[in-house]
């Protein structure tokens, strides 16, 4: 009888330990299988609008496609991490541009929360509010911050997907060609497909000023598939890794010196009139020392 009750205790127990470990790998595994190469296709759209300026102009629907390259570069237990390389031009010749990267870390309690103009406040969330749960960092081409968000991921009815909403800084193709809005509220969705990979947005742009209510300027579809092909399309991509991978893991050292300080972040947009990734993808930035001194350069705070 006592051996029974014992073994009733032991099941009780670990029963949702073991149902934990079989969903952090299906997480996991979900994660990963967002790497290797795949044809992008992105798709944005302005689909409402709120201003009341009848000179208002909405942001032209854009479709592009390439080829991206998904590398893992951190495989834990705890963290995944996924450098995203686009690969363009002459297939003969093509040229690499080094996209963006994606961390996921397993109960991750500290978070830095994109607050407009180049600022990001740092958070400390409980433990018990990201419990089972991944946040999804997402960095710029530079390794410095976009935006992130804890969440966690879903495994029902043969489907696996992660979804959040994180305030985020306008992506390039805005930036570039707007400012009368300062900050992108992103509702992201990562969903796994049977062709690969599915990223659904919908997002707002919003106008934010201190001491004042968000303004909601417009609203915007993003729906970007990404289409599994054969890893050789996708070789330049992979071995231009392979060649500047150590640069950029300098880089990173680096970042995660400036997060490790876990207070609020502000970044220059510019130093001496040139940002960041100019610097950094420049020939010369190959060393420990000149890294840090150029991104500290842009740390205001």
């Amino acid at each position: 009888m006592k051996a029974f009750l014992y073994f009733l205790i032991v099941l009780f127990v670990s029963g949702p330990i073991i149902a934990q470990k079989q969903k952090k790998r299906q997480d996991i595994n979900a994660i990963k299988s967002m790497c290797g190469c795949y044809e992008v296709t992105f798709n944005f759209a302005e689909t409402f609008h709120y201003s009341n300026d009848s000179l208002y102009k909405p942001s032209k629907t854009k479709v592009d496609k390439g080829l991206e390259w998904a590398q893992l570069i951190v495989d834990e237990d705890d963290k995944i991490s996924i450098q995203h390389l686009l690969q363009v031009g002459d297939p003969s010749a093509p040229h690499i541009v080094k996209h963006w990267r994606q961390d996921w870390l397993y109960q991750n309690t500290d978070l830095y929360t994109y607050n407009a103009n180049n600022t990001w406040s740092y958070t400390n969330l409980p433990a018990d509010k990201v419990k089972g749960q991944w946040t999804q960092k997402v960095y710029q081409v530079d390794d410095s911050p976009r935006y992130e968000g804890s969440s966690s991921w879903v495994h029902v009815d043969g489907k696996s997907y992660w979804e959040n909403t994180a305030d985020a800084p306008l992506p390039r193709r805005e930036y570039t060609t707007r400012s009368d809005y300062n900050l992108t509220v992103r509702g992201n969705r990562q969903e796994i497909t049977e062709y690969g990979w599915l990223h659904d947005q919908d997002n707002a742009k919003v106008i934010r000023e201190p001491g004042k209510e968000d303004i909601v300027l417009a609203k915007e579809k993003g729906y970007n598939t990404y289409v599994k092909v054969d890893d050789g399309q996708c070789a330049a991509a992979a071995n231009w890794w392979k060649k500047n991978a150590d640069k950029w893991a300098l880089v990173r050292t680096k970042w995660n010196q400036v997060y490790g300080r876990n207070k609020d972040l502000t970044l220059a947009e510019k130093v001496d009139h040139k940002v960041l990734y100019k610097y950094l993808f420049d020939e010369g930035y190959e060393d420990q020392a000149k890294i840090n001194q150029v991104i500290e350069s842009f740390v205001k705070n």
